[in-house]
């Protein structure tokens, strides 16, 4: 799927000349990355690993012909953030996207403390702290765009993906009230709500997907989005499960979500708690 040459004209007009993508090395960052390169935007690409962060800059460069800076940081951690922040201060960024952030799954009493606080760094803290800077940077320009990586399981609560789902709540109501703040200032702001999507995140949050999206799948209608609407869904199979959800009441998307989660991870139910 690619973005039309008019799409990628108004996406470079409302949003360049330059574009910063966290979580950039890997899935949808990473298509996000491609397709932005693509459409002409320079790039700075965030994530943890430099060396992949170095292969993907060499070829968005060679491929499209753009300039492509690579800030090898970790969002989970404040000096980290602080980096990105420093080594993009002198760049016209136009255009943030969010998209560094990572799931957990089974049992909430079984799970390691440090491991869900460190995800809430992550999905969380850092999308805070980029929000309020780079939001500051794009309203001084009186014109800019804000997409934060919301999820299709931000609308309820996810049994066997508690913390997970709760922070993407958070960053959905986050996005949601800066779409309305930041607009007389210039600035969309979007909220990229996916449902599964196969890439690394699965695999480092232990999940089993009988059926998911592709990166490719989701990245463009993102983009579209940008500027037209506050939330998107995108990808068939997002729209699929979201809308047949859709006239449940909210403690019965908790039962569904709870069925759902519990045949993707491997979980064992705890018994009574003493003392």
């Amino acid at each position: 799927m690619v973005l039309s040459t008019s799409e990628q004209r108004r996406l470079r007009e409302q949003y360049g000349p330059w574009a910063l993508v966290t979580g950039a090395s890997s899935g949808i960052g990473r298509e996000l990355a491609r397709q932005l390169a693509a459409a002409g935007f320079h790039l700075v690409i965030n994530a943890r690993q430099a060396q992949r962060l170095a292969d993907l800059a060499k070829d968005l460069q060679t491929r499209y012909g753009v300039q492509v800076c690579s800030v090898a940081a970790d969002v989970s951690e404040a000096a980290g953030v602080q980096q990105l922040i420093d080594e993009t201060r002198s760049l016209p960024i136009g255009l943030v996207v969010l998209s560094a952030g990572y799931g957990s799954s089974g049992l909430f009493l079984q799970s390691d403390l440090a491991a869900e606080m460190d995800l809430l760094q992550v999905n969380c803290a850092a999308v805070l702290t980029l929000s309020h800077q780079f939001g500051n940077r794009l309203a001084a320009r009186q014109r800019g765009g804000l997409i934060l990586l919301s999820s299709m399981v931000a609308f309820q609560g996810v049994p066997y993906s508690a913390n997970y789902a709760a922070s993407k709540a958070y960053v959905q109501s986050l996005a949601e009230a800066l779409a309305r703040e930041l607009k007389p200032q210039g600035v969309d702001v979007l909220a990229a709500a996916p449902g599964p999507v196969r890439s690394g995140f699965a695999q480092r949050a232990k999940l089993q997907m009988s059926m998911a999206l592709t990166p490719e799948d989701v990245g463009v209608p993102i983009l579209r989005a940008l500027g037209r609407q506050t939330t998107v869904l995108p990808g068939w199979l997002t729209k699929l499960l979201v809308y047949s959800l859709r006239t449940v009441p909210r403690w019965g998307k908790v039962r569904i979500m709870e069925k759902v989660m519990g045949g993707m991870t491997q979980h064992q139910r705890l018994g009574p708690v003493n003392g």
